[in-house]
């Protein structure tokens, strides 16, 4: 005789709202069914391959008998070293690893086990209101509530802290900020971060600076670190990832920096669920840090002449877009009067080009697409005359 388990989601992760790219994935799947091919500009997945150099290091240290067992929870000596003179000479920040850095198996599994370990039922996280989905997600997740923060084009996406009333930030636990920003590409500079800190200060939150794309800037000075403020580390923890700097989004590697009660909490978390991050992963991860002046350059210029090609492809069909200068990413409107999901479920049946509804990142996101620029020039410049075209005859 045999029996079925009654398998039975929890009631939060069955109260959680449908995930927008699990519905843009059956979209794309529907439109290959009927034999369509796609130029899938959705998901940021990079298409530039590893540095060979990177791989002969994971080769490397993958030999070595010594990587073989139970990684250390927190990070390998090598990695930590490499952390510590990466934040000195990027920021000019003085780092003591371990107790301020701790290894992660991807900055977004970091971020949301920060979250669970830091908040519970009856607390509160400030979350962007156009958002990466692991901020709001993992509150959620951990019975926690989200509390919207306004960031309009009007003020070039960047975060109105002063919009936050008095009993969001009496109740919160925790402040997310993101820029370079994903999905709008806006940036920040120093100034933003100072009174970021001094509002987790006031408000005694942990400030979350989400720096994922940091070096990922094409115009301007360097993106800075939240952690650049001066006392920041009493508030702030910072994440920090692999995968789109160095093309290691496949190997799950970044790390967490700051704070050293967060980290604490952090670790305390991953160790109850985990057992750390691989060590030849991490050798990997240190290598390319220890070599970044060689290694991203090349990375920044192919993005830079992505997002070039593209821009001046929808200018010579009529639409001069805005042109971010940092990230992987464009972030422009759907045409007035079209929904978003209308808006993406035509570029994929008629043009075969996918893109991001906004709405995948949030209400504050509706009427606006993110193109992710995961193709060559030459894929993008045709991809944007299709969008243009498409934008021309569905505009009301």
């Amino acid at each position: 005789m045999t029996t079925t388990a009654k398998v039975k989601q929890t009631e939060v992760l069955r109260r959680l709202p449908p995930y927008v790219f699990a519905e843009l994935d059956r979209l794309k799947a529907a439109a290959r069914s009927r034999g369509a091919t796609l130029v899938d500009l959705g998901i940021g997945s990079p298409d530039i391959p590893v540095a060979p150099t990177i791989i002969d290091e994971l080769a490397r240290a993958a030999r070595d008998p010594s990587a073989h067992g139970y990684p250390p929870f927190r990070g390998v000596p090598r990695f930590f070293d490499a952390i510590g003179a990466y934040m000195q000479s990027r920021f000019d920040i003085a780092v003591d690893p371990p107790r301020e850095a701790l290894a992660l198996s991807g900055a977004k599994e970091g971020l949301a086990q920060l979250v669970m370990s830091l908040c519970g039922p009856g607390d509160s996280v400030l979350v962007p209101e156009i958002y990466y989905p692991v901020y709001a997600r993992s509150a959620w997740l951990s019975g926690a509530e989200v509390s919207w923060i306004p960031m309009r084009a009007r003020d070039g996406f960047v975060l109105d802290l002063d919009a936050i009333s008095e009993e969001d930030a009496r109740r919160a636990r925790v402040l997310i900020v993101n820029y370079p920003n994903n999905p709008t590409g806006a940036r920040v500079e120093l100034e933003f971060y100072e009174r970021a800190v001094a509002f987790a200060r006031q408000h005694d939150l942990v400030l979350v600076s989400d720096l994922a794309y940091s070096e990922l800037t094409f115009d301007g000075s360097p993106a800075p670190s939240a952690l650049q403020v001066e006392g920041a580390s009493e508030v702030t923890i910072e994440f920090h990832s692999f995968s789109k700097t160095f093309s290691m989004a496949g190997l799950r590697i970044g790390f967490a920096v700051g704070n050293s009660d967060a980290i604490e909490a952090l670790a305390a978390y991953r160790t109850n669920t985990g057992y750390g991050t691989p060590t030849a992963v991490q050798h990997a991860a240190a290598f390319a840090l220890d070599n970044r002046l060689e290694l991203v350059p090349p990375k920044v210029a192919a993005y830079k002449a992505r997002r070039d090609a593209m821009a001046a492809a929808f200018e010579a069909e009529g639409w001069r877009i805005p042109v971010p200068d940092a990230s992987m990413y464009l972030w422009l409107p759907v045409p007035e009067g079209v929904d978003d999901w209308s808006w993406v479920q035509t570029l994929i049946d008629e043009d075969g080009v996918v893109v991001t509804p906004g709405v995948a990142f949030g209400a504050g996101g509706k009427g606006f697409f993110r193109i992710s620029l995961v193709r060559d020039a030459k894929t993008l410049t045709e991809a944007a005359k299709l969008i243009a075209g498409r934008r021309s005859r569905m505009t009301i």
